[in-house]
């Protein structure tokens, strides 16, 4: 199964870093958006860190063009007409997804491979929504797409083993370290990572600690580059909530509830760096 022909739904953060890395390997790239400002973000980001990798003489201006050259916009998922692989980066929400997989499955050619970048969400379901359930996998890439090499590949019950093949050659393809993962709410860099995040934040509404000295014990105790509770100002806690609900509904187990903190910011429109609060403050 050769892929040579992409396409990129959602031209946010996500979607444009899976879209930048796509054309970097030579892949043919189509990014699809609702809305043309939102595509023209997603290309300005991409000129942003092609022209930072210039600067750091790691391509040349005629390479960034030649990346560039090979991204199309696209308004309307009937562009997925002629695609070998679509790869859906849209907003965490299964409804929608199930809705855009519905419409993929009536306008891609019938031997594309249709991906899910959810980072949570189940594979097996996403796949229900289409008559082709043994090509539908998940690519979970890790943020930002450009810098980090991981890439999560999710199988549905039904997912072949051809497919799986395809994509994870096409993973390497993209200079990424493809992992197989079994469909399990929050796969496994979720499972374990929200949780502790989680905990962080129980650790400090119960006085445990500042904020600070939670983040320190874990930088400086673990060697995490990061502690947990600016992690999650990047991550956005709107997405860590999200995430918590998934693996407390998912398995029923307690251990999954959200910190009631957690809510209380999300209520309040706290949702870290994105807004410019969180459990940090950002200008």
């Amino acid at each position: 199964m050769s892929i040579q022909n992409v396409m990129i739904i959602g031209a946010g953060q996500m979607g444009s870093g899976i879209a930048q890395v796509c054309a970097q390997a030579g892949f043919n790239v189509k990014l699809n958006d609702m809305k043309q400002e939102a595509y023209e973000r997603g290309i300005a980001s991409i000129s942003k860190n092609l022209s930072r990798n210039v600067e750091k003489g790691r391509m040349t201006e005629d390479e960034k063009s030649q990346v560039l050259g090979r991204i199309q916009s696209s308004l309307d998922l009937k562009d997925a007409h002629d695609v070998d692989i679509v790869i859906e980066a849209a907003v965490e929400n299964m409804e929608i997804k199930s809705t855009i997989f519905k419409t993929l499955d009536e306008v891609a050619p019938k031997h594309a491979i249709l991906a899910s970048n959810t980072s949570s969400l189940p594979i097996t379901e996403i796949a229900a929504a289409t008559n082709r359930p043994e090509q539908v996998i998940g690519m979970h890439f890790m943020n930002p797409v450009p810098v980090m090499k991981l890439v999560e590949i999710i199988r549905g019950l039904a997912t072949t083993d051809e497919v799986y093949q395809a994509v994870e050659d096409m993973t390497v393809k993209l200079s990424k370290t493809p992992v197989e993962v079994n469909d399990f709410p929050g796969f496994v860099s979720n499972r374990i990572l929200m949780p502790m995040i989680n905990e962080a934040i129980f650790t400090l509404q119960e006085g445990v600690a500042t904020k600070e000295a939670i983040d320190e014990v874990m930088k400086l105790g673990m060697n995490h580059p990061m502690g947990p509770l600016q992690l999650a100002d990047f991550i956005g806690l709107d997405t860590c909530l999200y995430i918590m609900e998934v693996l407390h509904d998912g398995f029923g187990d307690s251990k999954y509830r959200p910190s009631p903190l957690l809510r209380q910011y999300v209520k309040a429109g706290w949702l870290g760096k994105k807004t410019g609060r969180g459990f940090y403050e950002y200008n």
